[in-house]
């Protein structure tokens, strides 16, 4: 199948949550052997109108990183060129949406657009209009589904498509440490692992060791909060880290905490129940965290540091597991079987297509 994604940014640009989630679903298809172009601002030196890397063909429709007139006028003609069976756009800018729905319309293909991030949230009429543009639109959680349905879209045309896991990955890494309870985020304004750190002071008493994985403007803050609340020698601030280091420590580990005040998908906690973890989720209004271990026997959703401290105290007291094989739903394969039945869903009901 020959996917063409629109991105004026992409990873090679500038790396965050948005352009990761596209260039994962980029990887995804290309691995299985799928034909993916991606048309985007130029990022490649050369004057090149096209670029190929690690099996994926760039198209730069403009050379300025930015969703300007430029690139909006030309994005439907060099998508018609490439001649997809389908249209994969981000959300952000919805201009560019806009855009590509044009150039679904003269390619006769259908569109795609995937809402990552807290865009679903903003009102405008810019965005209902891109909103509105969708064939069909993938959120990573209910909760941004919910944003996306508030924007007046049909419930029935968005669906929510988890990022994914390597199982295999986990699989094949051996456990590291035997820390009771495990956090894993960048230490930024959003973090909020100071309810963490709150609540195992709270059990203090108790017999129990830390690791914090992550770096970031706050790890300063909450190292100097760990010490004043006397839990700093029990707490490990291991810092940044590789995938490979957070799965052994992961399946080394015994609880997971998900505090974050802001998460449209807790990609961490999904690893991390996978490797065997027990969940432990603050539960927050614009936060996605409680949702994966709704229904879970080893899963305690909490509102407040005591509930939290009271939740580690009865997840520690569970068995330890290094793998959970019901999570197989959130693995790489799996996830990428989601998309390729949104499109040929889409192709079929379409009536263009064979």
């Amino acid at each position: 199948m020959r996917v063409v994604f629109v991105s004026v940014e992409t990873v090679h640009h500038r790396e965050t949550e948005t352009t990761a989630r596209l260039q994962t679903v980029v990887e995804l298809l290309r691995d299985a052997g799928h034909d993916v172009h991606v048309c985007c601002a130029r990022w490649w030196e050369d004057g090149r109108d096209a670029l190929e890397r690690d099996g994926v063909s760039y198209h730069g429709v403009t050379v300025e990183p930015e969703a300007g007139r430029s690139f909006l006028v030309r994005l439907p003609f060099v998508v018609r060129a490439l001649g997809p069976d389908v249209v994969h756009v981000a959300a952000e800018p919805p201009a560019q949406v806009r855009a590509a729905g044009l150039a679904t319309r003269l390619s006769r293909a259908p569109l795609v657009v995937e809402w990552y991030g807290a865009e679903g949230v903003d009102g405008r009429w810019a965005t209902r209009r891109a909103a509105a543009r969708a064939d069909r639109i993938l959120a990573p959680s209910r909760l941004v589904r919910t944003w996306v349905r508030e924007l007046g879209v049909d419930g029935d045309r968005v669906g929510v498509v988890p990022n994914p896991i390597d199982v295999d990955a986990i699989r094949g890494t051996e456990p590291t440490g035997d820390a009771d309870v495990v956090y894993a985020r960048r230490l930024d304004e959003g973090a909020n692992l100071e309810s963490l750190l709150l609540a195992l002071a709270e059990v203090r008493t108790r017999d129990w060791t830390a690791t914090v994985i992550g770096d970031g403007p706050r790890r300063g803050e909450y190292e100097a909060l760990a010490s004043d609340l006397r839990i700093a020698d029990r707490i490990d601030f291991v810092g940044a880290a590789s995938r490979e280091e957070k799965i052994a420590i992961y399946r080394g580990g015994h609880v997971f905490a998900q505090t974050a005040e802001f998460c449209v998908f807790p990609t961490e906690l999904a690893w991390a129940l996978a490797a065997g973890c027990v969940g432990v989720v603050e539960y927050h209004a614009d936060s996605s965290g409680h949702e994966l271990i709704e229904g879970r026997e080893r899963g305690f959703r909490t509102t407040s540091e005591t509930e939290l401290a009271e939740a580690i105290a009865r997840a520690g007291r569970m068995d330890r597991r290094d793998l959970d094989e019901t999570f197989a739903d959130f693995d790489r394969g799996a996830v990428r079987e989601r998309y390729l039945e949104t499109y040929r869903e889409l192709r079929e009901s379409s009536g263009l297509f064979s």
